[in-house]
């Protein structure tokens, strides 16, 4: 760990991303306590401008405070970035292990089937599962998840592949293990490295889908979101600019921090800085 650590520290872009994020969901944990009121609430004079009538960052033409639907939407953003990208890296595993494992003819189905959800535009696709469904949180999670997985799939394939051919794994077919424990106890170890930075990477990915669905209307209705803060806010942009400014910023920096994160994370795996330590 403390290897890892020090590899990664040297990533100054890193470090700075780590920190922004750790503050994003800092305020995600404490946003029940600093805005213990619904953010739906009409709290005061509408478009107020930041700063004015005690809006820290002004409010929308209904009255709703603007900082406050930014700290219960972090906890939207976090909560559906991580569920997501969760189930679409355990989705990825699971399709990637048996391909790239067993190959021929197992491995052509799954990678038929991976291509099939490829082909199809992942934020269109989004769209429809979510319009067939009904805007929610679950089916939101469900449609990120969907169009996240077989990018997942196709980089444990290639690590299995790589893998199950080495002289380790030769020795437990030698001493009679059978095949689901070396994939999970045996191969799986060895390519998380890889699947942890590109886990990392989804995690903005499915803020940005949850924030474009939001966007057209297709969030949550009953969910505080930066997306839906945006697109309330779009038809007034010129009037009142910081209804969508501040949200924007928002999912800005929420989604550099994270991919900064993930650099770092890609510096501090990769196999040849760990030759030269």
């Amino acid at each position: 760990m403390n290897r890892f650590w020090g590899r990664f520290s040297k990533n100054k872009s890193a470090v700075f991303g780590l920190i922004i994020l750790f503050l994003v969901i800092l305020m995600a944990v404490i946003a029940n306590w600093i805005y213990p009121d619904d953010p739906f609430r009409l709290a005061g004079k509408p478009m107020s401008s930041p700063g004015t009538n005690g809006f820290l960052l002004g409010s929308d033409t209904l009255g709703r405070d603007v900082a406050a639907g930014i700290a219960h939407g972090a906890k939207t953003s976090i909560l559906i970035g991580l569920l997501a990208t969760i189930a679409a890296v355990f989705i990825g595993i699971i399709f990637g292990a048996l391909a790239g494992y067993y190959g021929g003819v197992i491995d052509d189905a799954l990678m038929r089937v991976t291509e099939i959800f490829q082909t199809i535009p992942s934020f269109v696709f989004a769209i429809l599962l979510v319009a067939i469904m009904k805007p929610s949180i679950e089916s939101i999670v469900i449609a990120i998840t969907v169009v996240s997985w077989p990018a997942v799939a196709r980089l444990v394939r290639g690590e299995f592949m790589s893998l199950k051919n080495r002289e380790f794994v030769q020795a437990c077919h030698t001493l009679g293990m059978n095949d689901s424990r070396i994939m999970m106890r045996e191969i799986l170890p060895n390519c998380l490295s890889p699947v942890i930075v590109i886990g990392s990477l989804m995690v903005a990915t499915a803020i940005l889908i949850e924030s474009g669905l939001a966007f057209l209307g297709l969030g949550d209705p009953n969910i505080m979101s930066w997306g839906f803060q945006i697109g309330a806010g779009r038809t007034m942009l010129r009037s009142a600019w910081w209804v969508c400014t501040f949200p924007g910023i928002a999912i800005l920096i929420t989604v550099l921090a994270i991919n900064l994160v993930g650099e770092g994370l890609n510096d501090a795996f990769n196999p040849r800085l760990r030759e030269r330590n």
